[in-house]
């Protein structure tokens, strides 16, 4: 198989955002595996908030199955979420929660999440990471049944975690972030 394709998804629409800046310097990461990486923005495929109802009356949102098409097209996922009180932010959930109704022809709902390998990072000014987070995105995405990689980033102290050419500066965020990077090129180009 060539170099897998590798999507990168910021959970954050913030400006400034400390997870849209680790999910830049992860991109670059991959850029220098020699890796296809895109990243996008979950500002463009806007949905409302996951609802039954609305679902049974007009079907799944076009916003939801472009985002559908754009994982489906890469074989290696990487979300880079914050937390917000110790739990996924809203935007990332909702976004999970439509993409899983998706379904394709002769293809179960959510299907997109069983043939790829997905990480997970989060970013903090705190000392956790966003730890707790990441836990409860490893356990949605597994009920998705999806395969996340063992490796995976929680980014402490985020505010000051920068040099001034935008790279980590610490040592163990640089070693933990290119070993999460190596790890998912190897698991997505053998799926």
């Amino acid at each position: 198989m060539s170099a897998p394709k590798i999507l990168v998804i910021p959970g954050s629409l913030r400006i400034g955002s400390h997870n849209a800046r680790l999910a830049a310097v992860a991109a670059k990461e991959f850029v220098r595996a020699d890796v296809e990486v895109t990243r996008i923005s979950l500002g463009d495929f806007p949905l409302p908030i996951y609802d039954a109802d609305l679902q049974a009356k007009s079907g799944v949102p076009a916003s939801a199955i472009r985002l559908t098409q754009m994982i489906g097209s890469h074989h290696g996922i990487l979300i880079v979420t914050p937390e917000y009180n110790a739990s996924l932010p809203p935007l990332l959930k909702n976004a999970i929660d439509w993409v899983s109704c998706v379904q394709g022809p002769r293809e179960a709902r959510g299907q997109v999440f069983h043939a790829r390998a997905f990480a997970i990072a989060s970013a903090s000014a705190g000392r956790f990471g966003g730890a707790r987070c990441l836990a409860q995105l490893r356990l949605v995405l597994s009920a998705c049944r999806a395969m996340v990689i063992p490796n995976q980033l929680a980014l402490s102290f985020a505010d000051n975690a920068y040099d001034d050419m935008e790279r980590l500066k610490y040592p163990a965020d640089a070693d933990a972030l290119t070993a999460m990077v190596r790890q998912l090129i190897d698991v997505a180009g053998n799926t």
